[in-house]
């Protein structure tokens, strides 16, 4: 058993703009970086044997600066947020709908859908599995990669994780639980 804690990174610029990044390399706003300092107090009392991040800055920073010198931290781009294709970067109100409603299969325009996601973070837990067997693993990532989660370790679909998402309820905490059997 593989004991997985979630987190996401820190608010970034786009998220302050109401932007999309996707593949995009957002870096942290400056509540970000307060959000990443806090996050290393707020798990003080539990322990991990690695850390594992989406090689993508605000994850890597995010990681960095809850963990630094205390853990290893490694990057890994099968955590990566979902490749919006021709919509990284774009405003969230012309994307958000489309993580709703079309991208679970379907690709973005010239980037990745859901399933593409899920498939990527499987091939991860895999490699978890084989590497990591009775550890506990913190990740550091971004929401496609946690809804992919919840549709292979929670047995959820794609409709079920997204209205569960702790970003439409409001219901952010210092990390989510996930055991690899």
């Amino acid at each position: 058993m593989v004991h997985i804690t979630y987190f996401v990174h820190g608010t970034t610029v786009d998220n302050q703009h109401e932007i999309s990044s996707g593949w995009s390399d957002a870096p942290l706003s400056e509540l970000g970086v307060e959000q990443g300092k806090a996050l290393g107090g707020l798990t003080k009392d539990k322990h991990f044997d690695v850390v594992f991040c989406s090689d993508l800055q605000r994850a890597r920073t995010s990681a960095e600066l809850a963990w630094g010198g205390v853990y290893e931290i490694i990057p890994d781009a099968r955590l990566r947020e979902c490749n919006y294709g021709d919509l990284n970067g774009h405003p969230s109100e012309e994307v958000e709908p489309l993580q709703e409603k079309e991208m679970h299969f379907k690709p973005f325009p010239n980037g990745e859908s859901y399933e593409d996601v899920k498939n990527r973070v499987a091939d991860f837990l895999k490699f978890l599995k084989e590497n990591y067997d009775g550890k506990n693993v913190a990740i550091v990532g971004h929401k496609a990669p946690q809804l992919s989660l919840d549709v292979l370790l929670k047995g959820m679909n794609w409709d079920e994780a997204l209205a569960h998402d702790w970003r439409k309820t409001k219901s952010w905490k210092p990390g989510w639980e996930y055991e690899l059997a």
